[in-house]
């Protein structure tokens, strides 16, 4: 697939935009960025596992979607537009006890008014940890 996004950024300036978010708590870093995917890692820790010790639904859930929430902000007009998330599932694969996970967004579609990404979190060893698709609406930037 050809490069999709419209907007040129580095890694560094993306991972700058997490401060005083949910990422930042997380621990979410933006680490690749290919010609029609993005890469970020979180950490298995304390801030994202459940009390049976294992990574938490709800933080996979939360970096399928900052992941994909990122990939739609590159793929759309700023000035004219804002992205945000409408739907997300996610089929939680195996479980983590400790380390760190890597989630991949590529694009299902992108559409005038909605994106729908394929967000697959994996381990160390490339064992996939959750699957997840994430529907984002593409809306006209408030004045």
């Amino acid at each position: 697939m050809s490069r999709i996004w419209k907007s040129n950024v580095l890694i560094e300036e993306l991972n700058n935009r997490s401060t005083g978010t949910m990422g930042e708590v997380l621990d979410i870093r933006l680490t690749t960025i290919g010609d029609d995917y993005l890469q970020a890692t979180m950490p298995v820790n304390s801030a994202t596992k459940q009390p049976y010790g294992l990574l938490h639904g709800g933080a996979s859930a939360a970096l399928a979607e900052t992941v994909g929430s990122v990939a739609s902000s590159l793929c759309i007009n700023a000035d004219k537009q804002i992205c945000v998330g409408i739907e997300i599932n996610c089929n939680h694969i195996r479980g983590k006890k400790n380390g760190v996970v890597t989630a991949t967004v590529k694009p299902l579609h992108i559409g005038a008014s909605t994106h729908v990404w394929d967000i697959k979190i994996t381990d160390e060893r490339d064992k996939l940890i959750c699957v997840s698709r994430l529907t984002v609406a593409v809306l006209k930037k408030p004045s």
